[in-house]
C-alpha cells in the first residue's frame, strides 16, 4: 500500500483540500457574531447576545489561524503572475482586511463583553468586517468555481471513491493488492 505524502497534511488529499472546509468554521463563527451583534442592537436578548457576539469573534479568530495557514500553503503553489494568483491574492488581502476589523472589534469590544452591552463602534467594526468577509468569500469561491483550483472534475467517479480519492499511483497499487 502506498504511503501518505507529507504534503497531504498541509494541502489535504487530491480533490479534498484542507483550506475550504476550514473557511466554513471561520466564516460561520464570524457570521454568527454578526447576527448576534445585529440582534443585540435590535434589542433581542441584548445582554446575552452581546456576550455571544464577543465569544463568537474569538472562535472565529482561533479558527482563522488554521484557515490562514492552509490558505497560505495553497497560495504558495500558484504560478506567479497568473490570473489565479491575482484572484487568490485579492482574496487573501480582503480576508486580512476582514480579520483586522474583527480583531479591532475583539480588542475594543472586551468592555462590551464585560458590560454585556454592545456599543455602536464595536457594532460597526463587526459590520465592516463582515462586509469584507463576504467579499473575500466571494473571491475564494472564484478560486474554486471559476479557476478550478484543486478541482478534479471526475464526474463519473463512484461515490465511495469520490469521498476519498487517492492519487493515481496509489489507485494502481490499491488495485494490485
Amino acid at each position: 500500500m502506498a504511503q501518505m505524502k507529507a504534503s497531504y497534511l498541509l494541502h489535504g488529499l487530491p480533490g479534498h483540500p484542507l483550506h475550504p472546509p476550514l473557511t466554513d468554521a471561520t466564516i460561520g463563527a464570524y457570521t454568527f457574531a454578526t447576527i448576534a451583534a445585529i440582534a443585540s442592537k435590535a434589542g433581542l436578548a441584548q445582554h446575552g447576545l452581546a456576550t455571544a457576539w464577543w465569544l463568537a469573534l474569538l472562535v472565529g479568530l482561533c479558527t482563522s489561524a488554521f484557515t490562514v495557514l492552509t490558505g497560505l500553503v495553497d497560495w504558495l503553489t500558484i504560478t506567479r503572475g497568473s490570473a489565479l494568483r491575482k484572484t487568490a491574492t485579492a482574496h487573501a488581502l480582503t480576508m486580512v482586511t476582514a480579520t483586522i476589523f474583527f480583531v479591532l472589534a475583539i480588542v475594543f469590544g472586551h468592555d462590551s463583553y464585560v458590560d454585556r452591552h454592545l456599543t455602536i463602534g464595536r457594532f460597526l467594526l463587526t459590520l465592516v468586517g463582515f462586509l469584507a468577509l463576504t467579499a473575500g468569500g466571494w473571491l475564494g469561491g472564484a478560486i474554486t468555481y471559476v479557476h478550478g483550483m484543486r478541482v478534479l472534475s471526475l464526474v463519473d467517479e463512484p461515490a465511495l471513491r469520490a469521498a476519498a480519492p487517492l492519487p493515481h499511483d496509489e489507485k494502481v497499487e490499491a488495485a494490485e493488492n
